[in-house]
């Protein structure tokens, strides 16, 4: 069997065995999720602080290896 005949039975096979990923209702902007909402603030907060920390460390071992400080 070649190559284009073994790659178009799994793309048919993956069309028929698929279902959609898209919902069929809207989310509801009045009334969000604020688990979710409060975990992404969360992240969010937690990932700059590891920013700034490391930036700092980085800045001071600079510092100390060029004999700035």
């Amino acid at each position: 069997m070649t190559f284009n005949r073994l790659l178009y039975r799994a793309a048919l096979v993956s069309k028929v065995t698929s279902r959609s990923v898209f919902t069929s209702s809207k989310p509801d902007t009045a009334n969000p999720n604020w688990v979710r909402v409060s975990l992404a603030f969360g992240t969010s907060a937690f990932l700059w602080g590891l920013l700034f920390k490391q930036h700092s460390t980085d800045v001071q071992e600079y510092k100390v290896r060029n004999g700035l400080e």
